[in-house]
């Protein structure tokens, strides 16, 4: 993604049911970048028992450290589903936007786009008795009041 004209890239953590588990924003990508995006992860999330990425080459030395048990998998489209979401983001929130001016700012939308996914999705105690489409509605009538 690009952030005032200069790339950043967005990392994201996704479980095997499609819940949004961490967002991370880094100027570089590089070892210490997907280290620090996999602790965070592993902070909020149960240890998953295989971890599906792109074939960047930093990958398999940090999940080596981090996580010696998990099956890493870089197989072509195993990833589709953060691709897609991630496609989702651009599209919807991004693109009408014109684009952002600080990091902060792709730091922010993305933590609330991943949030939306999730709401939509079902992942939270918000709206189960509602349906797909009106589940965010209802969603944020019911967090009004603690809001």
């Amino acid at each position: 993604m690009k952030v005032d004209g200069r790339w950043r890239y967005l990392y994201r953590a996704l479980d095997q049911s499609g819940q949004v588990i961490d967002v991370y924003v880094s100027r570089r990508r590089h070892r210490e970048a997907a280290r620090r995006f996999f602790q965070r992860a592993l902070a909020v999330a149960a240890e998953p028992v295989e971890v599906t990425t792109d074939r960047a080459p930093v990958y398999p030395r940090v999940l080596d450290e981090l996580l010696p048990a998990a099956c890493h998998v870089t197989d072509s489209y195993t990833n589709n589903p953060v691709e897609a979401d991630h496609g989702r983001l651009k599209a919807v929130r991004l693109r009408p936007m014109r684009g952002l001016k600080r990091d902060r700012s792709l730091r922010t939308v993305a933590a609330g786009h991943a949030f939306l996914q999730n709401v939509r999705r079902g992942h939270y105690e918000l709206a189960t008795d509602a349906g797909a489409v009106d589940r965010v509605a209802v969603a944020f009538s019911e967090l009004m009041p603690a809001i």
